[in-house]
């Protein structure tokens, strides 16, 4: 596996994969890589002939507060486990590489940016779809995988490449890859790591409070009752608050007050601090 640091590098790189022939998937990711990405990696591989990996803890989508300096960076360990996995180039660039001084221009996604994620941190998907645009700009692959943990990136990313006319990758081309989940139903994360023993123990009451609520609310009626009885699941269990726990149209993520028949729940929650997100559907 190669792996590339350089911008100029990386258009060499990628040029000499299409040259050899077939198509060029690209994975992106902020590195400290669990089964969920490799996971990614390896529906990459059977889609494409060649895999494009990126690291890049991007500073442009942590707002005042977040954990920036604390997110986990292990390059070392992280190449060992895509080049394990058959990844033919790693792109790594540093953060002067993709934003050189003097950049000004910046991504907004309205509409699906809003609520949820978007409205707990602000600027996050601007973030998200200014850097996605880079990446897909500076590889020009075919296709791009990512996890429906976040969902609502997903839903940004397809606008934005919908809305600028994106050719490489194409909008049907970009896909969402399940959520991979521990053997107690808590979603994969680089922020578990960040759980003490007990608070790991205690997040899994995340997924079970869902699927609850869930069931619940599958069988008719308002969602109002089935989430507020999760946010005090959550609470009891030693989450210190929820974000926000709701139910939206899995397409347009609009406010849903029951079941439509394309409908998710949405739910982030803060335990020791850190901040777990998750998202199921309810219909099935």
């Amino acid at each position: 596996m190669q792996t590339v640091r350089e911008l100029e590098v990386l258009r060499n790189s990628v040029a000499a994969l299409r040259d050899s022939g077939g198509s060029i998937a690209l994975v992106p990711t902020m590195g400290a890589l669990h089964d969920g990405h490799l996971t990614l990696v390896r529906r990459a591989k059977e889609a494409a002939d060649h895999v494009v990996a990126s690291i890049f803890v991007n500073p442009r989508q942590f707002g005042e507060g977040e954990d920036l300096d604390a997110y986990p960076r292990q390059l070392q360990r992280d190449s060992e486990l895509l080049e394990a996995e058959g990844v033919a180039l790693l792109w790594a660039p540093l953060p002067e590489e993709v934003y050189p001084p003097g950049y000004a221009t910046n991504i907004s996604v309205a509409g699906v940016s809003e609520g949820l994620c978007g409205g707990d941190r602000p600027g996050h998907f601007d973030g998200v779809a200014t850097v996605v645009c880079k990446l897909f700009n500076q590889v020009m692959p075919d296709m791009a995988f990512f996890g429906e943990k976040d969902w609502q990136q997903l839903a940004v990313i397809r606008r934005m490449a919908r809305d600028l006319d994106l050719t490489r990758p194409r909008v049907d081309a970009i896909h969402g890859v399940p959520i991979v989940r521990e053997d107690d139903g808590l979603a994969m994360s680089s922020r578990n790591a960040y759980l003490s023993a007990e608070q790991r123990q205690q997040a899994a009451s995340l997924p079970k409070a869902m699927r609850d609520a869930i069931a619940v609310i599958a069988g008719g009626g308002s969602a109002g009752r089935p989430l507020g009885n999760l946010r005090e699941v959550l609470q009891v269990a030693g989450f210190e608050s929820v974000d926000y726990a709701e139910v939206r149209d899995a397409d347009s993520l609009e406010r849903l007050e029951a079941d439509n028949g394309n409908a998710r729940l949405f739910v982030a929650a803060r335990i020791g601090g850190t901040r777990l997100i998750d998202n199921m559907p309810i219909s099935r």
